[in-house]
């Protein structure tokens, strides 16, 4: 897993309040995690500050893992170079 993935399973274990550990690629925000749609609001907002990212709406609907949210973050941040 490259940096910025570990940044993101960070973010999302310390939004959870979980052991980084406990996450895998395919954890379910919604259905693993409990999330609602205010917790995945705070999830983007704090993936675009940690990242200096604009996640558009219609976007953030497509992260529905945690391995969604890897994969977005590496495209955003490949494409700002």
């Amino acid at each position: 897993m490259n940096k910025s993935g570990v940044t993101v399973r960070e973010i999302v274990a310390q939004k959870f309040d979980l052991n980084v550990n406990e996450l895998s690629h395919e954890t379910s925000f919604i259905q693993d995690l409990g999330a609602n749609s205010l917790d995945k609001i705070e999830l983007v907002m704090r993936l675009e500050e940690a990242f200096e990212l604009e996640i558009k709406d219609a976007e953030s609907e497509e992260i529905i893992t945690v391995g969604d949210a890897e994969a977005f973050v590496q495209r955003a941040l490949s494409a700002k170079r």
